[in-house]
């Protein structure tokens, strides 16, 4: 009934590894390409998550 062979347990160490390595080369391509833009402030976004200009309110629509 099963068609599935088993795999040896070899080959799931080797690919929780081979996904170990590709999520820390993903990691130094992350953070070498956030490097180049510490330090410099030339960022265009300025006070993005600043307070609202006023307190919003909300009325009932009578009628």
């Amino acid at each position: 009934m099963s068609d599935v062979t088993p795999e040896p347990e070899g080959s799931e160490d080797e690919l929780k590894r081979k996904f170990r390595e590709a999520l820390e080369r993903k990691k130094i391509a992350q953070t070498e390409a956030n490097a180049g833009n510490r330090g410099k402030g030339s960022s265009k976004i300025h006070g993005a998550h600043g307070p609202v200009g006023g307190k919003r309110s909300f009325r009932r629509k009578s009628g």
